[in-house]
């Protein structure tokens, strides 16, 4: 399991060429501020790989389009399906719509109503179910009836290949900055990004670290990593709703196995702190699971990462005004 065939270096900048035009390259840049130095300690340079900038306001359309440019000219028309709680169907849409084809995805009906009509927006045909559960299922059986190629939210890789652009643009950038990388901080969903910019970062710069964060109450990655083998979970129980896949699954768990170096957990509180520090000090407006790993920075990590330089993947923004202001405290 943990010698998983992974995307080389040479196969991210490939493929990183291919998303041209159609994924930004997203900013990093180095938060300087008084209330973050007294967080997080001491002599502690923050850098935020500021990917919530990215086209549809989260990572998710660099995995997906490394997924649908291989689709055949057939597949393509008959359009693409696939299970999300918000990011990944709106990415899907999107992907979908500048590809000239058509994506149906499967939401569970607690996703919350802006993520939906988001999806919609883009021109995703959304059906909603009881559960993420139910949901695979449903996608299952739409690929079956229609023909429409399933594109999995984090398994893969193809997925990995196109997440991996994520960590080759931040140890590129903050090369660039003259500052070294020693440690990178990124949120465990389902573990695509997590897989794939560990990967890259691991073979640009082997002695830096990488945490991969996950909230309390979605946990498959914890659990999966101390069992040696993929585990589920039988409910998502975190305001990090985009956090919440069900299982963790086998090719994304080898390549965190092989290349994260930790996995530590946030409380729902701390995300919140987090997304309250990162809306006053670096001016941002992040959904819980875009906090989570500035969480980790705040707390569990705080004294194992106090002097060195490291960068925070803000990955996601996808929420709307009202639960933003509940989430800080706000109104």
């Amino acid at each position: 399991m943990d010698r998983a065939p992974h995307p080389t270096i040479a196969e991210i900048r490939a493929n990183r060429d291919r998303l041209e035009g159609l994924v930004v390259t997203t900013p990093v840049r180095e938060l300087v501020d008084e209330a973050v130095a007294g967080a997080v300690g001491p002599g502690t340079r923050v850098w935020l790989k500021e990917e919530l900038f990215q086209r549809t306001g989260s990572f998710k359309p660099r995995g997906a389009l490394s997924v649908m440019l291989d689709l055949d000219k057939g597949a393509l028309a008959r359009g693409v399906t696939g299970v999300s709680a918000g990011n990944h169907a709106i990415s899907l849409a999107y992907c979908a719509r500048i590809l000239g084809t058509s994506a149906k995805v499967v939401m569970p009906d607690t996703a919350n109503p802006y993520r939906i009509q988001l999806c919609r927006d883009f021109g995703g045909i959304v059906e909603l179910v009881s559960d993420v559960h139910r949901a695979f299922e449903r996608a299952a059986e739409i690929a079956t009836t229609e023909g429409r190629t399933f594109v999995h939210p984090f398994e893969g890789p193809k997925t990995a290949l196109g997440t991996a652009s994520v960590g080759l643009e931040l140890v590129e950038q903050v090369s660039a900055a003259e500052a070294p990388l020693e440690a990178v901080v990124v949120a465990v969903g389902g573990g695509g990004l997590s897989a794939g910019l560990s990967c890259a970062v691991k073979q640009l710069l082997p002695d830096c670290a990488v945490y991969a964060v996950e909230p309390e109450g979605a946990d498959s990655m914890r659990r999966s990593f101390d069992a040696g083998t993929p585990q589920a979970i039988d409910a998502v129980r975190t305001i990090a709703d985009s956090l919440g896949a069900p299982r963790a699954e086998p090719y994304s768990f080898g390549l965190n196995r092989r290349f994260v170096d930790d996995v530590v957990l946030v409380t729902d509180d701390q995300i919140r702190q987090a997304m309250t520090m990162l809306f006053y000090s670096a001016k941002l407006v992040t959904e819980p699971a875009g906090a989570a790993a500035f969480a980790a920075l705040l707390h569990p990590l705080r004294e194992r990462l106090q002097g060195s330089s490291v960068a925070v993947v803000v990955c996601g923004a996808n929420i709307d005004a009202a639960t933003f202001a509940k989430c800080i405290g706000v109104g």
